[in-house]
């Protein structure tokens, strides 16, 4: 469990053995997941974890909090290299999000509404969303000032509940 860390930036928050190690047997059938293929989806869905995070009240209110920043389209989304509590779960999180978004879908059979393929995308999908709201709510995991630690000033929790919308 590690992120992919290039020039300094953290680019991906998990890497293909992430993914292998949660569901092993999905690439023992699937030669066509490759390395480079799920990693790519390991990076789009950190951009997308880090865009969610943003558009939330909690990261609007923290941000706004430390900057002074009232106007909501000029806030960032978190630095990833600032995420320095909890990295685990932002791992385990990017997992189940490409699981459940991008490489179950590339290879699952939507004819079949019963197909395995099917039936895991709304697992992963539903333990990405707990996993979301988990960190969300806790808010002790980010490091504003880069100092090293989370001060308890840079604590805060939120309050996420997702809708489920059909």
């Amino acid at each position: 469990m590690a992120f992919i860390v290039e020039d300094s930036e953290t680019i991906s928050f998990a890497e293909f053995s992430d993914v292998q190690s949660t569901d092993t047997r999905l690439f023992d059938s699937n030669e066509s997941l490759t390395d480079d293929s799920v990693e790519d989806a390991l990076i789009r869905c950190t951009s997308r974890i880090l865009d969610t995070i943003r558009n939330t009240d909690w990261w609007q209110n923290l941000y706004g909090k430390h900057t002074g920043s009232v106007n909501r389209l000029d806030i960032p989304s978190p630095d990833p290299n600032k995420i320095i509590a909890r990295q685990a779960d932002f791992t385990d999180l990017c997992v189940y999000w490409a699981l459940s978004d991008y490489i179950l879908p590339s290879i699952a059979d939507f004819g079949d509404a019963e197909s395995n393929e099917r039936q895991k995308m709304g697992y992963y999908k539903n333990r990405a969303d707990g996993l979301l709201m988990e960190l969300v709510n806790a808010g002790d995991w980010y490091d504003f000032d880069a100092d090293g630690t989370v001060q308890t000033d840079e604590k805060r929790q939120g309050n996420l509940r997702l809708k489920r919308v059909r």
